[in-house]
């Protein structure tokens, strides 16, 4: 079920814009036994428009977290090059912050307990708070404490009250996530104790519109985020953003700090509310036009693909991801042009991409059909996959497709 929106979530100002509109689609992370039902799997418009007012920029169409969050898929653990990056993070963090055992990290959606794992082997106390039970049950499993809810100012009450209030909140690549918004920073806020520090990590707008990465877009992912929204989200609930960094994950990212108690803007906190603002971030015009670029990447895609498939070259894919799903559903990809795609994850092997309906194998199985040409559809990890695609003896292309086709 998805709920047609006709005001922003987070204001409640009426939109502007549309930024992208890529049609009706099925929900990405929604992966289908290979016996099910294709004639009636859901499909939902999948189409970003912009508030008027605080620039949020957001799907007009909600479906259900509930059935989507769940039962999940995605386990962060299966990128080593994320695993790096969350292991920098908390020892960062803990440096900086004085982290030491009486101090306590709760992280919001902490999916398989990737990032939160870092903590307890310095024996730092951390609680995390993870909505699939499914994924949460692998934290445990690794001795990761963890909680299953939706995090809403009721249940950050119940948490703090049997957990206490945390000196460091995370919430990685989550905001995307929450369709209730406003109820989410509101948990966010309860959950931090007076002095703490909130931690959020969000992929840039600016890199999204920069770099044409519509794949980015799918059901899961409810808003796309700028300093400027997130600054004026974070404000409606007496959080003040205090410093910024830009990170190189997911295409291009924000690492956001926020916290209850006034501190000094940092010099890349100004640098970068100047930036936004001489981009324009908040008119119109800057949301304008992307449509027409997402069309020239999907035409060069299908031309490559067209090419290649008169050449009698076998074409295959690597990488399952949400972000693969939302590319090949707007390129039309069907089974007959790919041979499968391939997926170090096991919650993925043995069924079918949704909307695509292309199959998932494991990485061996798809070198041992002989492809000539890989399309990497998880951009954001290519250099990753290229170095186990090559090393398990593949000589063939390796690819990307956004913003342009680009042999790797």
């Amino acid at each position: 079920m998805a709920d047609a929106v006709t005001r922003c979530r987070a204001c409640d100002a009426p939109f502007g814009p549309v930024l992208c509109d890529l049609g009706t689609m099925a929900v990405a992370n929604s992966y289908l036994p290979p016996n099910a039902d294709r004639a009636t799997e859901p499909r939902f418009p999948l189409r970003t428009v912009v508030c008027s007012t605080c620039r949020m920029v957001q799907l007009d169409h909600v479906v259900d977290a509930s059935a989507i969050f769940s039962d999940y898929a995605y386990f962060s653990s299966a990128s080593a090059s994320w695993l790096g990056h969350a292991r920098a993070f908390c020892d960062t963090m803990t440096a900086r912050l004085g982290l030491g055992p009486k101090s306590l990290v709760i992280e919001v959606a902490s999916n398989d307990g990737y990032l939160l794992k870092n903590f307890v082997a310095t024996g730092i106390p951390c609680l995390g708070i993870e909505p699939a039970a499914n994924v949460a049950e692998v934290a445990r499993a690794a001795d990761v404490p963890t909680e299953v809810a939706f995090l809403t100012p009721e249940t950050a009450g119940q948490l703090t009250a049997r957990h206490g209030r945390a000196d460091l909140v995370v919430a990685n690549n989550v905001l995307a996530h929450v369709p209730d918004i406003n109820g989410f920073v509101a948990g966010l806020a309860l959950l931090l104790a007076p002095e703490g520090v909130l931690s959020v990590e969000v992929p840039h707008l600016l890199n999204l519109v920069d770099q044409v990465q519509f794949d980015t877009i799918y059901h899961e992912h409810y808003a796309y985020w700028s300093l400027l929204a997130v600054e004026r989200l974070f404000a409606r609930h007496g959080l003040q953003v205090f410093d910024v960094e830009t990170l190189p994950t997911h295409g291009g990212s924000l690492r956001i700090l926020a916290s209850a108690t006034v501190r000094p803007a940092s010099p890349a906190l100004l640098a970068l509310r100047a930036e936004e603002a001489a981009r324009g971030l908040d008119s119109d015009d800057f949301y304008r036009g992307f449509n027409a670029r997402v069309r020239k990447v999907l035409q060069g895609f299908q031309a490559w693909l067209a090419a290649k498939t008169d050449m009698g070259r076998k074409v295959a894919a690597y990488g399952a991801a949400a972000k693969g799903n939302t590319f090949l559903n707007a390129a039309r990809v069907r089974p007959k042009d790919l041979l499968a795609v391939a997926d170090l994850s096991a919650a993925k092997q043995g069924r079918l991409l949704p909307g695509s309906h292309i199959p998932v194998i494991a990485p061996h199985e798809l070198l041992a059909m002989g492809p000539d040409e890989i399309l990497i559809l998880p951009w954001n990890i290519a250099p990753e996959i290229v170095g186990q695609l090559r090393s398990a003896g593949f000589a063939g292309g390796l690819w990307t497709a956004v913003p342009e086709m680009r042999r790797l």
